[in-house]
């Protein structure tokens, strides 16, 4: 989940159970907490290691294990250095203990549903724990935790909240714009219909409570609380829409007798009614896109393995390819022979990519000289949508690995 919608979350959660009887202090907690485990992106950024993002990131700080360490940590931090420096009043520290843990909690929760995976028990269990419930960026879960507190700002005031309605309206509207914009242009079906009526329920959300002054009445803390269970109910209906997506992933499967390694169904951009299947068996993988609203069985693409040699075998043996492989969930092998190499390619099919030429995202690949000696590897160029690695030169010593 992307930090913006964790930081929203959190203050959402702050300002609905902790602003009215523990203060701001308690409330800023929240908020640093759900923003907390994501610093482990500092270490990620520091090292030199291709792999840095596999293993450092939504590791130990994305930890239920260590989620009790890291709260009693903050709220001793925020009780000698920030508290008793300013000399502003505080809960005890046992609040804001409860303050950052629920932050924490609340960021591994989300990260958890989502397809990348969190390793949420290290370091007594470092498996992947992957819902696959919500795409890492959900602009509906985003709005469901930041309209309650627009709604709480706006009624605060009276004589300004006319004002500040219209702007709200305007904003949020033309942020649907955008990102009906976006979505098309990265390939995923946003049809206009889907602009307005997102358009009309933020006029409702932000006009309605106008009406009899009803909006005035209705203290920020309650706004909150109604945003937690209005995602709350969110997040099931993607839970259940996930199951009814998977369930046509297994019939799939079923009705072809497909020998199954693992098999998901992977959230997709705009909407809970998109999704994607993907089987990963013994020879490849096969995947589908769908809308759940189409009642036809979905179609599946089948993307093969090369046949195994000696070049897979070696590159599987490496260190770094077994570190990639408890990473990957669906990716396909491929061994081609270029430019007076071999190569060997492990291309992850979990992640969307709308490139029409270019690697997925996170394909990983491995050099061999004619004579077996792996001579680089690495992230292949562009292989990561989020910035470009180099390849790697091996520390082994140019021996055979």
């Amino acid at each position: 989940m992307d930090p913006v919608t964790h930081g929203i979350t959190g203050a959402l959660l702050g300002k609905g159970y902790f602003s009215d009887r523990c203060g701001r202090v308690a409330t800023v907690a929240v908020t640093l907490g759900a923003l907390f485990p994501d610093v482990d992106v500092f270490v990620e950024a520091a090292s030199r290691d291709p792999l840095a993002i596999i293993k450092f990131h939504r590791g130990i700080t994305h930890s239920f294990v260590a989620l009790p360490f890291f709260a009693a940590l903050l709220a001793w931090l925020t009780r000698e250095f920030v508290v008793r420096r300013l000399k502003i009043e505080s809960p005890s520290i046992v609040i804001l203990w409860l303050a950052y843990a629920l932050g924490i909690a609340s960021h591994i929760v989300l990260d958890g549903m989502t397809s990348f995976g969190t390793r949420m028990w290290s370091p007594v269990s470092q498996r992947r724990v992957a819902w696959d419930f919500l795409f890492i960026i959900d602009f509906s879960l985003t709005s469901l935790v930041l309209l309650p507190q627009v709604a709480a700002w706006i009624y605060r005031d009276r004589e300004r909240s006319r004002r500040r309605a219209w702007l709200m309206w305007l904003v949020f509207s033309a942020a649907a714009v955008i990102v009906s914009y976006l979505a098309r242009a990265a390939g995923f079906p946003f049809r206009m219909w889907i602009v307005l009526a997102a358009s009309a329920i933020f006029a409702v959300l932000v006009f309605l409570p106008s009406a009899g002054g009803r909006g005035f009445r209705i203290a920020r803390s309650a706004w909150c609380r109604a945003g937690v269970c209005g995602t709350v109910a969110y997040l099931v209906a993607c839970g259940l829409a996930h199951h009814a997506a998977i369930q046509r992933v297994q019939n799939f499967a079923a009705e072809n007798h497909i020998a199954v390694d693992r098999l998901a169904a992977l959230p997709l951009p705009p909407s809970l009614f998109s999704w994607g299947g993907a089987i990963r068996t013994p020879d490849g993988v096969y995947q589908s896109r769908f809308d759940l609203r189409n009642p036809l069985p979905p179609l599946f693409r089948f993307s093969q393995d090369s046949p195994p040699d000696s070049f897979i075998a070696r590159a599987m043996k490496l260190p770094e390819v077994q570190l990639y492989w408890s990473f990957a969930r669906f990716p396909v092998i491929r061994s081609t022979f270029e430019n007076g190499s071999h190569v060997v390619e492990f291309g992850e099919n979990r992640f969307v990519s709308r490139r029409a030429q270019g690697p997925k995202p996170f394909t990983y690949e491995v050099v061999f000289d004619a004579s077996g000696k792996a001579m680089e590897e690495g992230w292949e160029s562009n292989g990561l949508s989020l910035r470009q690695l180099r390849k790697i030169q091996p520390q082994r010593g140019g021996g055979r690995p």
